[in-house]
């Protein structure tokens, strides 16, 4: 009878390989912080370059690779359903920019989107980028910022090849293929002046990787340095408006915005300042017909929309185009020659409103379905008659409306194919609301396949992330048909933390509130399971990055609710990453999760830290993955973490760890095909922990 057993979780990938899992040495370091003692022994896996660093994270690499084998079956099916369900060689939607139309396509059995412009349609095509070739004998490529001139001669672009987010500034003429390259190195954002010679473009700082320096290049000369942001809480960026008269500098804070304006046709002249920083204010520009539009904060929390002239910064002499509502959040506003389009959001549905600015008349732009996701699609063109939509659902493939805006009629101009004879009507998508212990409803997506018995537990998958006022929106994945198809549901919990609700969900999910992002999770598993849509045992969860220390924050707190955990790249050493300043990003993010050099918000942010809290106990099934490269959460922290865990946990459940040592990001490969692998892996992993082995 045992060795039957043996052999029916053998087959599902399920049973613990005979090698030992590898154990991190301890090695006393001890810190001292307001007063207090902590030794940390696993300190040392900072060491990037020690050899002893790289051999423990083989060894994990490799532990996982013995543990995980039998699961190769099934992953490699489920990499042949996402691959399978894909266009191979497809064309992007062409998007009209002045005398050309752009686009990407794809081409079968190559990793990477093509760039290219045409005239028109029927016309010689351009290729501007072809990273397939540029990524010959690279790990890893990835493509940043692009600007094409106003002359459309000459295009600005950077690239990064390690997956640390350092980008390196060309510029390639299209005509001739002349290429300009490493101009600069760690860019961040691009825009060209009227002049087309002139270029704009921001750096950022070697250590901390803070966006804190403006520079202007005129082709052929030397970078000047135009700006320098010295206020460590601010990163800067460029942009253009949208009728491309005014070039934007921006500074940002998560709590303060400022903006400086120059007239994108006097490259040699000063950017002034449009309304100077002031704390806790946050707004935004655009231009149209010798005015600013305003999105600002001033007096509005979820925002307001205010029009001045372009002589007379004064918010409060300006005409209020949109108020303040308490429910509804104003997230973006797009002037067109003759309309103007307002982003907005309500109970974690986004709508768009046209403005008619000859007739002062508003519109709204409706959609269907009672859960869906939908985004501006890229109108690029000032004097457009029609604006440019993306809808999906978590049931519906994504689709791009262009719709009129003399007469709002939609016209579908393309509709993401799903190969394989995919019929939503098979599958069902839901709004479900869960209290939350203080009260406050959050609402979860929800999606099944119809022949799935909703109500009837069943294998759930919730993901969440709920940090920096980041919205998960209910989109369409054709990946996810692999976990539907076998019977999964799959939810996700729009917790605080982000802003869905509104900016006030985003201020009661960080700083000194941020244990509700964690609450609320729970709160939503465990309405889950009171709504018998799945049972602690068939429960799997996901999150990344901020959404990884919202994993390993509610495993701390509930392990008992959990059957298994997909915690990627995750942010799990707050204490040591706080307290150091040093580190990329950590001083900008004081006004997020609080500053830990002021003793009470130590102690909160002590309180709820993944690797400060794990302790002896039992744990649910736990995989971790990470990057080597990774600029956003360190490697060491997922590698701290599970070497932690591992000496603690008192269950046999498994407890797995992958770190991609070859040239990778925060977003894992660059490549499509290898993302596909390692989310094939990830789903298999996942789907064994909960008896599906096919």
């Amino acid at each position: 009878m045992e060795h039957h057993l043996y052999l029916l979780f053998a087959l599902a990938g399920l049973v613990q390989d005979p090698v030992s899992p590898p154990v991190a040495k301890r090695v006393e370091h001890v810190q001292e912080w307001h007063g207090r003692k902590f030794d940390d022994p696993y300190f040392w896996l900072r060491e990037k370059t020690n050899p002893e660093v790289v051999a423990y994270l083989r060894a994990e690499n490799e532990y996982t690779a013995a543990q995980t084998r039998g699961l190769a079956p099934l992953q490699q099916k489920i990499y042949a359903e996402m691959v399978g369900r894909v266009k191979q060689t497809d064309l992007g939607l062409p998007v009209r920019m002045g005398a050309y139309e752009y686009y990407a396509r794809t081409i079968s059995g190559q990793q990477y989107s093509l760039y290219c412009r045409r005239e028109k349609e029927g016309s010689p095509e351009q290729v501007l980028l072809d990273p397939n070739a540029m990524a010959k004998g690279l790990a890893y490529l990835g493509i940043g910022a692009r600007a094409v001139s106003d002359d459309d001669r000459l295009l600005a672009y950077s690239t990064d090849i390690t997956g640390f987010r350092q980008y390196t500034l060309h510029v390639k003429d299209v005509a001739t293929g002349e290429l300009r390259a490493d101009l600069a190195q760690r860019v961040t954002a691009v825009e060209w002046a009227a002049d087309s010679k002139t270029l704009f473009y921001v750096t950022e700082d070697a250590v901390t990787k803070r966006s804190n320096q403006l520079w202007r290049l005129e082709l052929g000369g030397k970078a000047e340095l135009l700006y320098d942001e010295k206020d460590e809480l601010f990163n800067i960026g460029v942009d253009r408006t949208k009728d491309e008269r005014y070039l934007l500098l921006g500074a940002i804070s998560t709590d303060t915005w400022e903006t400086r304006v120059l007239e994108a046709s006097t490259p040699r002249g000063e950017f002034r300042t449009f309304l100077p920083r002031e704390k806790g204010h946050k707004y935004s520009l655009e231009h149209r017909d010798g005015s600013f539009y305003v999105r600002t904060n001033k007096g509005a929390e979820n925002f307001r929309l205010v029009r001045v002239p372009t002589t007379a910064a004064d918010l409060e002499k300006g005409e209020e185009l949109i108020p303040h509502r308490a429910d509804v959040l104003l997230s973006g506003f797009e002037p067109f020659a003759d309309y103007g389009v307002a982003i907005e959001d309500q109970e974690g549905l986004t709508r768009f409103r046209v403005l008619d600015f000859a007739k002062s008349a508003w519109r709204d732009i409706t959609f269907p379905e009672p859960v869906y996701a939908a985004f501006p699609g890229g109108t690029p063109e000032f004097r457009s008659s029609s604006y440019r939509v993306s809808y999906q659902s978590l049931v519906s493939p994504s689709s791009i409306y262009d719709i009129d805006f003399a007469t709002l009629e939609r016209t579908l101009r393309k509709s993401t194919e799903i190969l394989g004879g995919y019929d939503p009507a098979n599958y069902a998508s839901e709004r479900l609301w869960a209290t939350a212990r203080d009260g406050v409803r959050v609402p979860l997506s929800i999606v099944y396949a119809r022949r799935t018995t909703p109500r009837s537990p069943r294998p759930l998958w919730l993901y969440a992330y709920g940090s920096y006022g980041a919205g998960m929106p209910a989109t369409f994945d054709s990946d996810r048909l692999s976990l539907l198809d076998r019977g999964v549901v799959f939810a996700i919990a729009h917790i605080r933390g982000g802003d869905e609700m509104g900016e006030r969900w985003h201020k009661d999910g960080m700083l000194m509130k941020k244990r509700n992002t964690f609450t609320d999770f729970i709160d939503c598993a465990e309405h889950l399971i009171a709504e018998r849509w799945t049972k602690p045992e068939l429960l799997m969860i996901e999150g990344g990055s901020a959404g990884g220390l919202l994993m390993g924050a509610v495993v701390n707190l509930r392990p008992d609710l959990f059957r298994a955990v997909h915690s990627a790249v995750p942010f799990v050493d707050v204490m040591n990453t706080m307290m150091d300043a040093s580190l990329p990003l950590t001083v900008g993010e004081y006004l997020e999760w609080g500053n830990p050099n002021e003793k009470p918000a130590f102690e909160y942010m002590l309180s709820y830290s993944p690797y400060d809290n794990l302790k002896k106990g039992a744990y649910p099934a736990t995989l971790v993955t990470t990057s080597f490269n990774d600029s956003q959460v360190m490697y060491w922290e997922p590698a701290k973490y599970v070497a932690k865990l591992r000496s603690l946990k008192t269950d046999r459940n498994a407890l797995h760890f992958k770190c991609k040592l070859e040239a990778a990001g925060h977003g894992g490969a660059s490549g499509r095909y290898d993302r596909w692998k390692d989310k094939a892996f990830e789903y298999a992993w996942m789907l064994a922990q909960v008896g599906i082995r096919h």
